[in-house]
This record gives C-alpha cells, sequence and structure tokens, in this order.
C-alpha cells in the first residue's frame, strides 16, 4: 500500500541539521514508489515541546522541493543544534478518502496521536460502529480509526504495547504504523504483514521504512552513508513490534499476539501539536454533462436474445461472431478441435513440494515472489503457499490507477491475517489516468474493437517492476497464479492476429503478432489523429515491457494445483472474509477496474464476452457442461453498471456520451426478429 518511514535523533547521538535534513529527504525520494497522490511528515522537537505536522496532496519529490516544506523545516528543527527529534513520514496511494480533503492524508492527528498508516482497515465502518460514543469519527481516512481506538485502550490505562495490541487485535486487513504520542516520549512501531526495516544508526539514531530495498539502498546514499554506511538492515517480523524511547534511542521488541509485560508509557507534560499543512481549500470540479444515473441505466443495452439464440459451437460456446472462427459439419469450433487439454483437474502436489524444496528457507525470511493482483486466483494461490506449503511470499503489486477499492481491501484482508509482506509499486496514477482519458476520447470518435486492449496498456510496466524486484531482493524463486482457463485471444484477434493454438502459456505472443499489433495500431493512429496525444510515450515503453521483458525464471502453481472454482470461492469468503462485487455474480474480474467496461462493449457489439472464452475453458477441460457453461455466461456477461460508473467517473469521461457512441457501434450479429 502506502509507504511509511522515520527516523530518530537521541541529544547524544550528535546528529546535525544537515545530516537529520539529508536523511529525510532520501527516505521521502525513495518512498515515493509507494504512493504519488500526497505525502507528509511529523516532526516531534524536544527542546520545543511541540509535533511540527505539514501534508500535502503532491508527490513527496514535489513535497520537499517546495518553499513551504523549507519553512516547514526551518520551524520544525529550529536552530539549535543536537536536539532529540523524531520524525515519522508518509507517502500516500489513496485507498479510503480522497487526498484532496487534507485531512485525509497523513500523518493523521487524533487526540494527541500523530500515526502513519501503511495498509487498510477492512472493517473501519464495523469499528466505528462497535466504539460508537466512546470514539468519534471525523474523516474518511480509515487510518482515523487506529488512531482513536489507541487513544482510547491508553486511556483505560493500558501502556502502548497493550493498547497496540488490542487495536491489531480488533481491527481486519493489513497495518504497519509509526505512532507519535504528544504525552509521551515514545516511539511505537507494529506491523502485522513485516512491512517494515529499520537501520541502527548508532548512539541512539535509527531510521526505518516500509521496504528493505528501500533501506539498503539509503544506507548508501551521499549524505548519509557516514553514519549508515555498511550498517545492516533488520526486519520487523509480522505481528510484532518496536517501542523506542526518544531520549536514549533504546528499542524494546515485542509480539503482537502474545500478552507478555511490555514497557509502561513514560507520561510527560503534553506536547503542543502544530499543524503547518496549507489550509484546505475548495476542490474545483467540472459540473458533469451527465444526466442522471435512471438515464444513465436506460441506455445500458443487454443483447440477451442475442446471446441465447446466437449459434455457438455445439462443444463449447464460443459463437459465430468470435475471430477466426470455424465450424466443422458437426458444428464443432476450430479453436475445440485445436486444444491441447491442460490437465487442470489433477494434482501435483507432490511434484510442485519438490520443486518448492529448492527454494524454501528456514529463517523466516521471504523465500518466493508472489504477484499478487487481491484477485481471487492469486489470492487463493497465497493461502496455498502460506498455510498448506509453509513458504513465506514477498508478494508484490504495481497500482497504475485502475485498481479498485475492493480490490485493495481484500489485499490487505489477506496479507493481514496471513502476516505476509506487500510491495507496492505505485505508478503516476494522475498521470496514467489522464492517458486513458485521452485515448478514450479518441476512441470514442472512431470506436474499434481492436483498439480495446490500448485502454490496458497503463498496467504492462507490471513486468518490469516485477523483475526490478527480484533483482532488488535476489529472491530467485517467482510464483505466477496464472490460470490457463483466461487465455482471451479474441482481444488480439479484433486486431487481425490469428489465434497460437501451440503457445504454452497465455502471455505468450509469436512474432509475427508482435510486429502485427504494432502495425494495427499504427494504422488506427493514422486514421485517427486523436491517439497521437500525450500518452503516446507511455504506451510506446508499456508494449515495450510487455513484449520484451524477460519472464522466463518462474513457476505457475496451477500446473502442479487444481482450478476448483467453489473450492477457492468457500476457502476465501470462509476463511478471510474475502469480499465479492455487488454488481456481478462472478467472483473473477472483480478487482479490474476496466473490465466492466470492455466486457460491455464486447457483449454489445459481438454478442460474448471473456466468460463466453473461460467457460468455453472449462467445457472442455471436463469442468462443466456445456449447459452449466451457457447459463453461467447468460448471468455473468450482464452488464455492471455502477463498475462502468466508476471507471468513466475516474478516468473523467462523460458517461452518458460513451455510452451513445458504444451503443451506435454496428454490431457483429443479427438481432433477432421480434
Amino acid at each position: 500500500m502506502c509507504g511509511i518511514f522515520g527516523t530518530i535523533a537521541p541529544k547524544q547521538s550528535g546528529m546535525d541539521r544537515q545530516l537529520y535534513t539529508a536523511i529525510i529527504r532520501e527516505l521521502f525520494l525513495l518512498s515515493e514508489t509507494r504512493g504519488k497522490e500526497s505525502s507528509g511528515i511529523a516532526i516531534r522537537n524536544a527542546a520545543h515541546r511541540t509535533i511540527h505536522v505539514t501534508k500535502e496532496d503532491i508527490p513527496s519529490s514535489e513535497l520537499i522541493g517546495s518553499d513551504r516544506y523549507r519553512a516547514f523545516l526551518e520551524a520544525a528543527l529550529g536552530p539549535e543544534e543536537h536536539v532529540e527529534l523524531a520524525a515519522i513520514a508518509h507517502s500516500r496511494l489513496v485507498t479510503n478518502g480522497t487526498q484532496e480533503h487534507n485531512f485525509n492524508n497523513q500523518p493523521c492527528i487524533k487526540d494527541g496521536v500523530v500515526l502513519v498508516h501503511n495498509g487498510i482497515v477492512t472493517n473501519v465502518d464495523a469499528l466505528w460502529a462497535k466504539y460508537a460514543g466512546r470514539i468519534q469519527r471525523q474523516y474518511e481516512v480509515d487510518t482515523e480509526v487506529i488512531a482513536a481506538l489507541f487513544r482510547l485502550f491508553l486511556a483505560e490505562e493500558a501502556g502502548p504495547v497493550e493498547a497496540v495490541r488490542r487495536v491489531f487485535a480488533e481491527m481486519e486487513g493489513a497495518a504497519s504504523v509509526a505512532i507519535l504520542i504528544n504525552d509521551a516520549k515514545q516511539l511505537l512501531l507494529a506491523t502485522n504483514t513485516g512491512s517494515l526495516y529499520a537501520v541502527d544508526g548508532g548512539e541512539g539514531c535509527m531510521a526505518f521504512a516500509s521496504e528493505e530495498y528501500i533501506m539498503r539502498t539509503f544506507t548508501g546514499r551521499e549524505g548519509v552513508k557516514d553514519r549508515f554506511g555498511g550498517r545492516a538492515v533488520e526486519w520487523v517480523r509480522p505481528f510484532t513490534g518496536r517501542l523506542i524511547d526518544l531520549g536514549s534511542g533504546t528499542a524494546t521488541a515485542f509480539n503482537l499476539h502474545n500478552d507478555l509485560p511490555a514497557p509502561r508509557m513514560e507520561p510527560v507534560e503534553p506536547f503542543e501539536i502544530k499543524d503547518h499543512s496549507p489550509k484546505a481549500q475548495a476542490v474545483e470540479r467540472p459540473v458533469p454533462v451527465i444526466g442522471s444515473e435512471g438515464r444513465l441505466r436506460a441506455l445500458v443495452e443487454f443483447p440477451e436474445e442475442v446471446m441465447r439464440t446466437i449459434r455457438r459451437c455445439s462443444k463449447c460456446l464460443l459463437p459465430e461472431t468470435f475471430p477466426f472462427i470455424r465450424y466443422d459439419r458437426s458444428g464443432v469450433c476450430n479453436y475445440c478441435h485445436s486444444y491441447k487439454p491442460k490437465g487442470l483437474k489433477e494434482d501435483k502436489r507432490p511434484q510442485f513440494e519438490e520443486v518448492l524444496k529448492k527454494y524454501r528457507r528456514s529463517d523466516g525470511k521471504p523465500d518466493c515472489i508472489v504477484a499478487f493482483s487481491g484477485g481471487r486466483d492469486s489470492s487463493y494461490g497465497l493461502h496455498l503457499l502460506v498455510k498448506e506449503f509453509g513458504m513465506t511470499p514477498l508478494t508484490f503489486t504495481y497500482d497504475w490507477g485502475l485498481v479498485t477499492d475492493l480490490a485493495r481491501r481484500n489485499i490487505a484482508r489477506m496479507t493481514g491475517k496471513l502476516g505476509v509482506e506487500n510491495i507496492l509499486v505505485s505508478a503516476d496514477i494522475k498521470m496514467k489516468r489522464r492517458n486513458v482519458r485521452l485515448n478514450m476520447e479518441a476512441w470514442l470518435k472512431r470506436p474499434r474493437l481492436g483498439m480495446i486492449p490500448l485502454f490496458m496498456a497503463g498496467d504492462k510496466h507490471f513486468f518490469v517492476h516485477v523483475n526490478n524486484i527480484r533483482r532488488q531482493t535476489g529472491i530467485h524463486c517467482d510464483i505466477w497464479m496464472e490460470n490457463k482457463l483466461e487465455n482471451t485471444d479474441f482481444k488480439a484477434g479484433f486486431a487481425g492476429i490469428k489465434p497460437n493454438f501451440d503457445k504454452e502459456r497465455i502471455d505468450k505472443q509469436s512474432t509475427l503478432a508482435k510486429l502485427q499489433m504494432p502495425l494495427y495500431y499504427l494504422r488506427n493512429f493514422l486514421a485517427n489523429p486523436g491517439y497521437l496525444n500525450a500518452s503516446l510515450p507511455d504506451t510506446y515503453s508499456a508494449f515495450k515491457a510487455y513484449y520484451t521483458e524477460p519472464r522466463e525464471v518462474y513457476l505457475l502453481l496451477f500446473d502442479y494445483i487444481p482450478w476448483d472454482e467453489k473450492t477457492i470461492e468457500d476457502t476465501l469468503i470462509g476463511g478471510y472474509n474475502w469480499e465479492l462485487s455487488p454488481d456481478t455474480t462472478s467472483s473473477w474480474r472483480i478487482g479490474d477496474g476496466t473490465a466492466a467496461f470492455y466486457n460491455y462493449v464486447y457483449g454489445l457489439v459481438a454478442g460474448f464476452t471473456e466468460f463466453d472464452t473461460f467457460r468455453s475453458n472449462q467445457i472442455r477441460e471436463g469442468m462443466i457442461s456445456r449447459e452449466e457453461g451457457l447459463q453461467a455466461v447468460l448471468r455473468e456477461n450482464r452488464p455492471r453498471f455502477e463498475s462502468m460508473q466508476w471507471y468513466f467517473d475516474i478516468i473523467g469521461v462523460d458517461m452518458e456520451r460513451a455510452l451513445k457512441a458504444i451503443n451506435a457501434m454496428p454490431r457483429l450479429y443479427h438481432k433477432p426478429m421480434a
């Protein structure tokens, strides 16, 4: 999720202003990859008896380059040298609460508690309801409930460790926190995922951040390496924490799950909390030119009768509008004739265990990298790796701006309960969404099915980042939850790319296809100059990453473990309270913010969606009958209005105008006679 970091410098550490400023600067810059939507910092100055705070809805690099930040540092650090200082800071990826309201940004200030939080509290509303009358909600951000409960439990004469243990016992989801208390001389760190790493700088000084790579890189940066260079990076393991005395720098480790005695809070006269943040200003939003929700819903079309009556393969479900489809005399399609069974019902756990033995570690440190979207397959695979195979995964998520809040909550549920670290790389989300908007505006002028993959180009940098993490961590075991049932060659088929029936992985493209696809895009770009916009450099680098980044060293979990939809859903919903989307009966694609849009277009224009291909592959594998598959797609192909509305709103495109343009597209089928 977000990035948190900080540093402490007891008076005796001899740390001067220049070094302290350099430490904060380097940690801000390194942590920006975890969120660019807002940033903030709190500095506790014992000489001033003040906790100074500032936060803004801008990236870290922009914040620390501003005159406002320089003025903040002057006020927070003061003219004195060698004073007791502590800082906690945050680089935010927005999950709960818009960053445009600064009270939702972090550090969160609540009841004398100043707190930064990485993660998501998934039962936030239930906690406010449970403690109604004892704590009061003011903001949208979920972090506020952690601060409110922490202060409540402190007031009940619990020490800070007991208080944070109670908070973690009450909350669901993922959380790594750093807490300053205005009436105590201690800093508290705690995590249920292990997304905290610290470096001891000697003489009581210390720095911490959300990722090991960030801390290792930090120790070698100019300006700080004289103090931190060569120092070991210590992992704050899942379900543990540190209570740090700010006077001496002494750290006491504790476990969140036991009730062993812990140090009590050492009270002091309350420090003043001074918020230097710019005053909140009204956010000007363009007046939408869309109609009422009722009028929008009336525009949504669902060709159900077409889907019931369209000619389909007599063995699977693929319709006559499917790219490059042919039927034999028995009505069986060429996709069925060319299909090679994948053995997805075969259980090869013993073979998988033999492979994992080569990588499994006995010291509790991460031994495999898991690409983690929060979707059902990656969530179930993560469950299996931890609970059944005893692995210690390091999960990785790339947020390019169209990962849904539901997916983020499910990521938090899984990592929080399993005690698994999640490395999140956040793109420049504003830029990514702008790019989608520019290309959508161009597409609506001349909509073509073959151009739809352009709207997903923004996530292709995923492959660059996962390779970077492999290099940064030195972990050589990649485990992917690729599901071979999800093959959707028809998307490229609408661009004139013939299906490759011999490919071993669903993400593989032939050399010819790698040439044909760019040529198809080029022709459409020239025919529709609206595509020649500011998104081009990002689109080019995205497809370059997709086609050229190596993907050779990884294991496919579902090559070994049978894929069974009911088992997966029962495990996730029953064991993790995994969340489903209210606007679909399917548990697939609910974390992808683009899916509702493109499936509406495919369903309306071609009479099928990617659910038809998924269920057809299940039929070929003998998992379901053809009748079961047909009934499933008639349910799953229904338009997801709420998700489409979110999509158009998030990219800033008028939904009414978009629906009218889509509805006007020529159909690939004949409508049934009335």
